[in-house]
């Protein structure tokens, strides 16, 4: 059923709303209905992905259990190929990057098919032991059901946006019954700013996406109680932050390094699904801990059973005689857990990095406490440093520190670690963004011209169109006219500045009348001075398709109020005034505000 069929059906409903319902009543509702749908959005696929994972390995012997392992993902990732290409038409856009696109530049409107396809294709991909999260599915499901909601009830351009913002956080709070943090994860990721009169529908939206998962789903993915925290591991805590914003670094460079890698091969082609497929598998096969989303690995860090690790895999006839095997296992699972999430994707399954941030930081702040307890300096408490790798690997992964401190918080239970968590992600947050200014998400739109970062007025002054603002009625004259022939163009112009162009149309200078006042009154020199005596030249020159910001910020270094507009090979096309460029910016401010 159409979109403006739905809409004709509703009609009469929201009439009556219009007439019995305020408007920020009406908000509240929908943030409900939403939240709620993103709730059973992420058990749907919870329920599912652990059914059909324990399906998948019921009956297979523990010796063929590694082989089976390393052969799943293959399978899962062509799965997830046939149904993109046959069922979705090629085009599924994984991660959250698009979403971000589409609410900063596409008024948040996003795909209907976006609504089933990330939840069939995650299925498909982490039930096969595809090494990446759900999260990212799973946001983008939420976000497009709150878009989608919004068009079906034609709700304008800022509601809308507020509805997207509200699926986001509901994803991210279904999947770990933590309220708080996905509203900060909308804020930092999707929104990027935070009006206050969305604040009550995000928190609300989230909150129903909490009981929904609560009340449909029992597990918890990590626990960990505890009340205090030692004085005399501060230092070690900072050490920690900045441990872990070097590895963000190595994350964010190495997961876009493999997608230009695998960009290679634009579409669906079936080099990517067996050359990838098998990479994965022989990784899994090596390293078993990178299956699926590996969240087991960090209930077994949090639970202190850290030696279990190895069971399963090659190194377990070695762990009995060398104390250091564990962390070969641990190292080595830390750092190609971006590869093997890359390697999933790029081979054309679908998931994300924040599951496997929280895995590869989990098992750094693990590798670096077990590194200081066997130095024997001092003996600090290995489950807070997995909790704290978690969260200072997830803030510099995808900048956001404050989704990382309350997420961890939250489901940990660890609101007694708050000020180590705040130490640690604070400072690796802060050293990766200067080494990395953008996040795992926006990194590839970055790179594509696209800085969804940019404040407000940056956002409007993007949407203008440097062509329409060009002022073509400024009159050019050879720099062989005499004094005479420009005194006789000042009279008959609407401007007090003149272009001066060669035969060819090149810029070569300007006339302004500040600069000939004096010699216009000079009648002896009207036939015998020319034109090329008197211009100066600009103090600047813009391309027609230049970036208005920067063309604005000319304009206020030189003290101008025109810049000429020229072509690459110096062909005059016009000026662009500073009024204008204002004048259509405050249009469009308008236009956004009454949107």
């Amino acid at each position: 059923m159409s979109q403006n069929a739905v809409h004709r059906l509703l009609r009469p409903l929201l009439r009556w709303r219009s007439r019995h319902v305020s408007e920020r009543m009406y908000m509240l509702i929908l943030s409900i209905f939403v939240g709620a749908g993103a709730g059973l959005a992420a058990v749907l696929l919870k329920t599912s992905i652990q059914a059909g994972a324990t399906l998948l390995q019921s009956g297979i012997d523990e010796p063929k259990r590694v082989f089976a392992l390393s052969l799943f993902p293959v399978v899962g990732i062509t799965l997830t190929v046939l149904v993109t290409k046959y069922l979705l038409g090629g085009q599924l856009g994984r991660g959250i990057g698009p979403i971000i696109y589409n609410t900063a530049r596409e008024g948040s409107i996003v795909p209907r098919s976006k609504l089933y396809s990330q939840l069939i294709t995650a299925f498909l991909t982490v039930t096969f032991g595809g090494s990446a999260g759900t999260e990212a599915p799973i946001t983008v499901t939420g976000a497009a059901l709150g878009s989608n909601a919004a068009r079906v009830l034609r709700l304008d351009r800022r509601r809308r946006r507020l509805l997207t913002g509200c699926g986001a956080a509901a994803g991210v709070a279904a999947i770990f019954n933590s309220p708080i943090a996905g509203v900060l994860f909308a804020v930092e990721t999707i929104l990027l700013e935070l009006p206050a009169q969305y604040f009550i529908p995000l928190l609300i939206s989230s909150a129903t996406a909490t009981v929904v998962s609560k009340a449909l789903y029992a597990g918890q993915p990590f626990v960990l109680i505890t009340t205090s925290w030692p004085v005399d591991a501060v230092p070690f805590y900072v050490l920690l932050g900045l441990f872990t914003a070097f590895f963000s670094v190595y994350m964010i460079r190495s997961y876009h390094w493999f997608e230009r890698l695998f960009e290679r091969w634009p579409g669906l082609d079936w080099r990517k699904v067996l050359l990838g497929g098998a990479a994965l598998g022989g990784l899994i096969f090596l390293f078993p801990t990178l299956y699926g989303e590996g969240y087991a690995t960090v209930e077994l860090l949090l639970a202190g059973q850290a030696q279990k690790l190895t069971d399963g895999s090659i190194f377990s006839v070695y762990q009995d005689n060398s104390p250091w095997m564990l962390l070969v296992l641990v190292l080595f699972s830390m750092l190609l857990k971006v590869v093997a999430t890359s390697i999933t994707v790029g081979a054309g399954g679908n998931g994300g990095m924040f599951g496997s941030s929280l895995f590869s930081g989990a098992l750094a702040g693990f590798f670096f406490a077990r590194l200081i307890n066997m130095s024997g300096l001092i003996q600090i408490p290995e489950v807070h440093f997995v909790v704290l790798g978690m969260a200072g690997t997830l803030a510099g992964v995808i900048h956001a520190p404050l989704t990382a401190i309350f997420l961890i918080a939250e489901i940990t239970g660890g609101y007694a670690l708050f000020v180590p968590l705040m130490v640690v992600t604070s400072s690796s947050y802060l050293i990766t963004k200067y080494f990395e200014p953008y996040s795992v998400y926006t990194r590839k739109l970055t790179l594509k011209g696209v800085d969804v970062y940019a404040n407000r007025d940056r956002g409007l002054l993007s949407k203008l169109d440097p062509r329409q603002l060009l002022q073509t009625d400024f009159i050019p004259v050879r720099p062989t006219a005499t004094l005479g022939e420009l005194v006789d163009a000042f009279r008959h112009a609407s401007r007090n500045l003149f272009p001066v162009v060669e035969a060819g149309g090149r810029l070569i200078g300007v006339i302004t009348l500040d600069v000939v006042r004096d010699a216009l009154f000079d009648d002896a020199h009207y036939t015998t001075t020319r034109v090329r005596e008197l211009m100066i030249q600009p103090p600047a020159v813009v391309g027609p398709d230049d970036d208005l910001e920067h063309t604005l910020e000319l304009l206020d270094r030189h003290n101008a109020w025109a810049l000429p507009v020229c072509e690459e090979d110096g062909r005059y096309l016009g000026f662009i005034l500073k009024s204008a460029i204002l004048v259509r910016y405050r249009n469009q401010l308008i236009q956004e505000s009454e949107a």
